[in-house]
């Protein structure tokens, strides 16, 4: 049974590619390690902060893609951006 009053409980992370349209959340963090992408997880890290997935950034998913809904399009802070589902798993939002 859960104690009453615990108050530091961990919160499930969500990822931005399982984010369905609607969406808001933050950048908590970008974990390009162990997502499938077809650019070595540096290189993907690096693209994702050029496109402005810093921590702290404020994110919307304003659209999906027809097709299994890829890919994305999110506004970053004030700025539109589509990305690749596989690709937006690699960014954590709190």
């Amino acid at each position: 049974m859960p104690k009453s009053g615990t108050r530091h409980q961990k919160r499930a992370a969500t990822l931005l590619g399982n984010a369905r349209r609607g969406f808001c959340g933050t950048v908590h963090a970008i974990e390009a390690q162990d997502v499938t992408s077809t650019l070595h997880p540096t290189e993907l890290e690096s693209r994702l902060i050029e496109l402005g997935f810093v921590e702290g950034a404020r994110i919307e998913v304003l659209h999906e893609g027809i097709i299994g809904r890829d890919p994305i399009a999110v506004r970053v802070d004030n700025n539109t951006v589509a990305v690749r589902r596989r690709e937006a798993m690699a960014v954590v939002l709190g």
